[in-house]
């Protein structure tokens, strides 16, 4: 079972008693997690429907035995179970705590039907060998929840917006992640920003993301990039003053330039030999969506021009560190040159 029809389950009332969640997209998780809140638990009976476990302070025998034990006023009970050993691959079952492994294998088998248990597990994944993750992989209530991909990122924003009441094209989407970054978290919280703006029936356009979205010293470098690739470079330097104003220092800004150009060349070389832009994610440790930009920019350059521009960066980065040319001097002619 994959996480999108684990939740369209619990919307219909269909809620199995036992879930682990794993992943790196957190906000996901906590969304998940809010959705069985939200159908299990009554606001007025939260002291008795939720209870909460952190396996590293608590044997998984005492949540067991929550589990087992008859929830008191309530039909069902949620326990939310924190997990960064137990399940998790590479964690260790002992550290301070030593538990009972075989108690939860025993009621995985014979779950309780008035609780529901929900294990969110700190790591991308599961130890597929410990006997405890097969029989939980077998009951098929193991969640992943990952990065989404290019696209799909981009219509999440705008099912986001849809469901606070407002509307917003690709494009301005696109441009939101892009002022943002690809966490969810800062995506919801720019999200509601917007809305507030747009008012109930609003719609958000570029414009209104430019106007209110404040981009990071990472998000203005990469905008930087994309400028000089379409040769903007009265745009380019914008930015590139912009930050010194902000008293960004110059040496971290031609870092975060090398790594932009670094990332490029590699999705172009991982490209030739046909990795798909997951793969390309994987292999990279990077978001789906980063990897989808990046190539796009790639394009704009030859693998061999993209080597140059990163030996020229190398030496910036020496002549700068070691008071061979001032550092702003420095960077502002590399750019120059590059835009030329």
């Amino acid at each position: 079972m994959d996480a999108k029809q684990a939740m369209k389950d619990i919307k219909q009332g269909r809620i199995s008693p036992l879930y682990v969640c794993y992943g790196t997209e957190k906000y996901q998780i906590q969304e998940f997690v809010g959705l069985l809140q939200e159908q299990l638990v009554d606001r007025d009976q939260k002291d008795f429907a939720l209870a909460s476990f952190d396996l590293a302070e608590t044997p998984i025998e005492v949540v067991v035995e929550e589990a087992e034990t008859m929830p008191f006023l309530v039909e069902r009970k949620l326990i939310v179970v924190r997990d960064s050993a137990l399940l998790v691959a590479g964690g260790k079952e002992g550290g301070k705590i030593e538990h009972k492994v075989e108690t939860l294998l025993t009621y995985i088998g014979n779950p309780a039907e008035h609780s529901v248990i929900v294990f969110v597990v700190n790591g991308e994944k599961l130890d597929e060998r410990k006997k405890v993750v097969k029989a939980i992989k077998a009951a098929g209530t193991a969640l992943s929840f990952m990065p989404l991909g290019g696209g799909e990122l981009v219509q999440w924003v705008v099912q986001e917006v849809e469901k606070r009441g407002c509307r917003i094209g690709r494009d301005a989407a696109e441009a939101l992640i892009a002022a943002s970054g690809v966490q969810m978290a800062a995506l919801a919280a720019e999200t509601d920003k917007l809305c507030l703006y747009a008012g109930v029936g609003g719609m958000i356009d570029t414009a209104a993301v430019e106007q209110l979205v404040a981009r990071s010293t990472e998000q203005n470098v990469f905008v930087m990039v994309e400028h000089i690739a379409a040769i903007r470079l009265e745009q380019a330097l914008g930015i590139f003053y912009e930050l010194l104003k902000q008293r960004e220092e110059p040496i971290k800004i031609a870092a975060l330039i090398a790594r932009q150009f670094r990332i490029m060349l590699q999705v172009k070389e991982l490209g030739r030999q046909s990795y798909s832009q997951q793969q390309i994610a994987s292999q990279l440790s990077l978001h789906p969506y980063v990897v989808k930009l990046a190539g796009d920019q790639a394009r704009k350059f030859e693998a061999g021009r993209l080597r140059t521009i990163l030996s020229e960066l190398a030496e910036l980065d020496y002549r700068m560190k070691s008071g061979q040319i001032d550092k702003v001097l420095g960077l502002e002619l590399f750019l120059l040159k590059l835009g030329a």
